[in-house]
């Protein structure tokens, strides 16, 4: 066997070894990656380490691990369920008490696993700024919530950062649940104790009408049964009276029953009487179809429920003030780049202008005057003036949608790049007479949300389909000045936004409103870095469930022809789905593959056009 040439291998292997042993769980698959971390099915997703193999990336690795793996070893998904609250505030603080449980429970048998914790949860705590917060207005309440527990159920002291969150809620918490928190060190082991004791925090701290009915009323119901209740006597005693009343007198129970088949067989035949009268209504006073389908694409694509699902315009995800501030940021991080994209966006204006060089249609009856053939008439007066009429250019009545994936996988670096690419292509198309939109799509939630919330109260049908809050996003409408939305791209920079990536809805939601546009020429790039990912989903569908639906999406848009569609692969085989499509294996080469793509299109020559999408696919690959 080939030895692997990378530093990092030794490492990933010896700490999946040690992960599936302190979780219990020897079937447990262990992936590196830039993703969320997290567990789905019997996967675990663990920070990406690089070759350098750095102190932070190893301390940070193992952290993970080791919460995650305790979660699985100490966690009963059964109990759990049980006493979870529906209320959403409710919810986060069950979730985040249940996680430091667990973590505690886990530190007493390997206390050295807690140091490792210590480093992923100051880790978290930094990234998410819960340092630099001021007061509980801004600072979560569920997660100081665990940290206070995790502190007085281990006795260690917090990293800086989750202190300091943990102490702007310490008073209230003490205040309003304090004696019950002294009860936690006895409920520890007893997930089910445990359980009942965040419930009862909970309570205290004032989100008692989110809990929900008490889980464990339904075991006193046997006793209960033993004595009736005063309506069941009532009604007991009732029908013994109409028994008595009939064996009493048979001759009226006889004539009761003969009355009741004289009623039953009077509805019987006036319900054959409306059933004819309907057999002759008309068409158009049929009762309503069944609701469409979800997808134009698939009839047979599901999705649990729509109603959590949210259309939302960029700036109604911020204040003006956050947008402008995010906006800054984006514009700081990204200096370095801004001269090699403004060239790459230069590049595409000289080839946009260079077809837009007037071509004329000469010797015509009405139009512009020739100044050209003047000549002509002064030489010979009775010479017919000429005029010519200007020929349109093919690209002018366009419109170009950029649909950008604003999944978890995309933080960082590549969502940045993608912001300021679109932002800079958009000002571009937008001198040369093109309109351009900006969509994002992710959802609003991890694990679900409330549409998962709404499966598990429905109890758990079977085969659900899609399983998660979508999030489609606005930045730009093709009809909005660049000017007027451009601190709207500053929200891709927004803590928290992004999350899972459902790519096919989010295809066919971009491809329906170019549709509608009345403009001649409709061109949608999408900018994806990874396949369609949502854990909720995958997890009680086929494994392929949002991938089939992406690419059955795909063959329905370029069948249909009415769009034309490419797209751009982060990191990411996309050659493998759409027809016209470049890999770029590093996000800073995104600018110049979006120039690059959208230039072949605009190409003038048909035949040169086709050789130049040709040469976006895998060869162009990187």
């Amino acid at each position: 066997m080939k030895q692997s040439d990378n530093p990092a291998d030794p490492f990933k292997k010896a700490l999946t070894e040690a992960t599936r042993t302190l979780a219990e769980e020897r079937e447990l698959n262990v992936t590196y990656t830039a993703d969320p971390s997290g567990v789905a099915g019997d996967t675990m997703r663990l920070p990406q380490i690089s070759r350098r193999l750095t102190r932070d990336e190893i301390l940070l690795a193992r952290g993970t691990a080791d919460a995650l793996a305790m979660k699985l070893r100490h966690h009963e998904s059964a109990v759990h369920a049980k006493y979870a609250p529906p209320g959403p505030m409710a919810r986060e603080l069950y979730e985040a008490m249940e996680t430091a449980r667990c973590e505690a429970v886990g530190a007493r048998e390997m206390p050295g696993a807690l140091s490792n914790i210590d480093v992923k949860l100051g880790h978290e705590a930094e990234r998410k700024g819960y340092g630099r917060m001021t007061s509980t207005a801004e600072a979560p309440l569920a997660v100081a919530a665990g940290y206070l527990v995790r502190e007085k159920a281990t006795g260690r002291e917090l990293p800086s950062a989750a202190r300091h969150l943990a102490d702007l809620w310490r008073p209230m918490v003490e205040a309003e649940a304090g004696g019950t928190l002294e009860r936690l060190e006895a409920a520890l082991a007893d997930q089910a104790a445990f359980s009942r004791l965040s419930r009862q925090v909970i309570a205290d701290l004032g989100y008692g009408d989110q809990l929900g009915d008490d889980p464990d009323a339904g075991e006193d119901e046997p006793e209960e049964e033993s004595e009736p209740d005063e309506e069941a006597g009532d009604a007991q005693s009732r029908d013994q009276e109409e028994q008595d009343e009939a064996e009493a007198s048979p001759e009226r129970s006889q004539e009761t029953q003969q009355d009741e088949q004289q009623a039953s067989v009077s509805m019987d035949e006036a319900a054959e009487d409306e059933m004819a009268d309907e057999a002759e209504m008309p068409d158009a006073d049929m009762p309503p179809d069944l609701p469409p389908p979800v997808s134009d694409a698939n009839p047979d694509y599901k999705v649990f429920t729509q109603a959590f699902d949210e259309e939302i315009a960029a700036e109604d995800l911020a204040e003006p003030a956050e947008l402008e501030r995010l906006r800054a940021y984006l514009d700081k991080q990204l200096e370095p780049l801004r001269g090699a994209v403004a060239r790459l966006a230069n590049k595409l204006q000289r080839r946009l202008q260079a077809q837009q060089n007037r071509s004329w249609e000469f010797d015509k009856e009405e139009g512009v005057l020739d100044a050209g053939r003047l000549a002509r008439v002064v030489a010979n007066p009775t010479t017919p003036l000429s005029f010519k009429v200007e020929k349109d250019t093919e690209f002018r009545d366009t419109v170009v949608t950029l649909l950008l994936d604003n999944s978890g996988s995309m933080r960082g670096r590549p969502i940045s790049i993608a912001a300021i690419s679109a932002d800079v292509l958009s000002q571009t198309l937008e001198r040369s007479n093109v309109k351009v939109e900006i969509l994002g799509f992710t959802t609003r939630a991890w694990k679900g949300g409330q549409s998962r919330e709404a499966w598990l109260a429905a109890q758990r049908p079977a085969q659900p389909g899609r399983l998660n809050d979508l999030r489609h996003i606005i930045y730009k409408r093709a009809d909005a000045p660049w000017r007027r939305v451009r601190p709207n791209l500053g929200l891709m920079m927004k803590e928290g936004l992004l999350k899972e990536n459902i790519d096919g809805e989010a295809l066919e939601w971009a491809h329906r409103r170019l549709v509608k546009r009345p403009e001649v020429r409709k061109i949608l790039m999408v900018i994806s870095d990874g396949a369609p990912v949502d854990d909720s989903t995958l997890s009680v569908n086929p494994a392929n469930y949002l991938e089939k639906h992406l690419r059955d999406v795909i063959a329905m848009i370029e069948k249909r022809r009415q769009v034309e569609l490419l797209a751009i692969g982060i990191g990411h085989d996309v050659t493998r789905y759409y027809q016209r499509a470049v890999t770029i294996t590093d996000a800073e080469q995104l600018a110049g593959a979006m120039t690059e793509q959208l230039a072949a299109l605009f190409e003038a020559d048909p035949r040169k056009r086709s050789r130049a999408m040709a040469g976006g696919g895998a060869r162009r690959a990187g």
